[in-house]
C-alpha cells in the first residue's frame, strides 16, 4: 500500500496515463471509428453494385453476392485495423513486437507458398463476385466448356452441362468466361435458299414471320426487339445465306429460336421456296461434252450385268492383259462408235 502512495509512483502513473495511456485511447478510438467510416463505405458501394442502371438489372441473387462480398469486406477490414492497433497497444506497453512482426511474418510467407494456388482462387472469385460477372442461374462457356451455372463460391464455379455433367473449375484457372444470358440475349440465325428464289420477296416473308412471331400471345412477352434481317451474308455452294437475328429475354433465346425455325420451313413450304439440301452440280464444259447412252441397243444386258457375265468378262479382259473398268471403256468406245456409223 506504501507504494501505491508514494508520490513518485504516482507521478510515474499520471506521466504514463498522459502519454502512453493517451496514445492507447486515441489508438482504440481511431480504430473504431476507422471501422465504422469502412462499414459505412462499404455499404455504399453495394447499395451502388445493387442499382438499377437500367442496361443490367438487378436481382435477388444479385443482392445475395453483394451481400457475400460486403460481408467479407468487412471482415477483412475489421481483422486488419484490429491488429494494427494492436501492435500500437503492445508498443506502448513497452512489449517488444518486433518478434511478433517477424513471426507473422515467416509465418504468411509459409502459408503463401504452401496455398498459393488456395489464394489465387480466392482473389480470382472475389473479383469474380465484386465484378458481377456471371450468376447463378446464368448459361456460360468457361475455358470452352459451356452449361447452366449452379453455384459461384470464393474459391470455385460450379456448371452443369445439357447432358447433366457437372463441371467445377477453380476460379484462379479461369483463362476466358463467356456469359450468354447477361441482360438479355439473342438468337442468330443463317437461311439457306436455293439460287433461283428472289432474296428481296424472301427477306419480305422473313420480316413478315418476324412480326407475326412478335404478335403471339405466349412469344411476345419473351422478345425484347423485332426480327432483323440482317441481308444476304454468304454465298454457299448450294445455297443463298440470309442472315437474321432475334433479341430476347435472358435464357428464351434457344426456345424463341427454336419456335422461329419451325414457323420459317412451315411457310416456305406453303410458298414454294426451296431450302437446298447439299448437292453437287457436274458441268462438263466444250471440251469433254457428255455422250448418250441407249443401254436398250446393247444385246444380253441381263447376261452381262450378272455375276456369270462378270467372271466371264474379267476373265477375257485377264487374256487381253487389260483391266476390267479398260475392257467397259473400250466396249462402250466401240458402241458409240457404231451408233455414229449408223446414224450416217
Amino acid at each position: 500500500m506504501s507504494r501505491i502512495f508514494n508520490p513518485d509512483y504516482i507521478d510515474q502513473v499520471i506521466n504514463w496515463l498522459m502519454t502512453s495511456g493517451l496514445r492507447i485511447v486515441v489508438t482504440a478510438i481511431g480504430a473504431y471509428v476507422l471501422i465504422k467510416l469502412l462499414s459505412i463505405l462499404i455499404g455504399r458501394v453495394e447499395k451502388i453494385m445493387v442499382k438499377d442502371e437500367g442496361k443490367f438489372f438487378a436481382t435477388v441473387e444479385t443482392e445475395k453476392r453483394v451481400k457475400t462480398i460486403g460481408y467479407i469486406l468487412r471482415k477483412v477490414a475489421f481483422v486488419s485495423v484490429f491488429v494494427m492497433a494492436l501492435m500500437m497497444v503492445l508498443r506502448e506497453v513497452g512489449m517488444d513486437i518486433a518478434p511478433i512482426i517477424t513471426g507473422a511474418g515467416i509465418i504468411g510467407l509459409a502459408v503463401g507458398f504452401g496455398a498459393q494456388n488456395l489464394v489465387r482462387d480466392v482473389i480470382s472469385g472475389f473479383f469474380i463476385l465484386m465484378e458481377n460477372q456471371v450468376r447463378v442461374g446464368d448459361v456460360a462457356e468457361i475455358n470452352g466448356t459451356g452449361g447452366l451455372v449452379e453455384e459461384i463460391n470464393l474459391r470455385t464455379i460450379v456448371l452443369r452441362d445439357l447432358e447433366g455433367i457437372v463441371h467445377v473449375f477453380p476460379n484462379g484457372t479461369i483463362n476466358t468466361l463467356s456469359n450468354r444470358t447477361r441482360g438479355w440475349s439473342r438468337y442468330v440465325i443463317d437461311v439457306g435458299v436455293a439460287y433461283k428464289e428472289n432474296v428481296d420477296n424472301v427477306m419480305e416473308l422473313l420480316k413478315e414471320i418476324g412480326e407475326e412471331l412478335s404478335k403471339d400471345e405466349h412469344f411476345s412477352p419473351l422478345i425484347l426487339e423485332p426480327l432483323e434481317i440482317l441481308g444476304v451474308d454468304n454465298f454457299g455452294n448450294s445455297e443463298v445465306i440470309i442472315k437474321c437475328m432475334i433479341k430476347t429475354q435472358p435464357l428464351k433465346q434457344w426456345e424463341v429460336g427454336r419456335e422461329l425455325r419451325r414457323r420459317i420451313k412451315n411457310t416456305f413450304d406453303r410458298k414454294g421456296i426451296e431450302i437446298p439440301f447439299p448437292h453437287v452440280s457436274v458441268y462438263f464444259g466444250e471440251a469433254s461434252k457428255p455422250f448418250a447412252l441407249d443401254i436398250t441397243q446393247i444385246r444380253n444386258v441381263g447376261s452381262i450385268f450378272s455375276y456369270s457375265g462378270y467372271e466371264l468378262m474379267k476373265e477375257i479382259a485377264e487374256k487381253r492383259g487389260k483391266s476390267l473398268d479398260e475392257l467397259l471403256k473400250e466396249a462402250l468406245e466401240n458402241i458409240i462408235k457404231g451408233e455414229k456409223g449408223a446414224g450416217k
